[in-house]
């Protein structure tokens, strides 16, 4: 094989067993570690429509900043968690 056709086939499919020693493993789009995502329909604080959000519940305390999928218009979430479980989901206007 050529460099180039390595190169693409290394771009194509990437693949993590955990070598990095976080523990993660995964391939292309497709990344997942056990029930750790969980899925929450928050409204936005500006619009009121419901806006999809998949959480990563390995991490107890989370806050972000995110678009609403309608009006585009950013928003603060702050969420509580326990390993595959959500236990507290709070929007706020940024």
């Amino acid at each position: 094989m050529s460099p180039s056709s390595l190169w693409r086939r290394a771009v194509a499919t990437p693949i993590l067993a955990g070598g990095c020693g976080c523990g993660f493993a995964f391939s292309g789009a497709a990344a997942r570690v056990g029930d750790v995502q969980e899925s929450e329909t928050v409204q936005c604080p500006f619009c009121g429509q419901g806006n999809e959000l998949v959480l990563d519940t390995s991490v107890a305390s989370q806050r972000f900043t995110t678009d609403c999928e309608v009006c585009c218009r950013p928003f603060e979430v702050f969420a509580e968690c326990e390993p595959g479980e959500v236990l507290s989901v709070e929007v706020q206007a940024n």
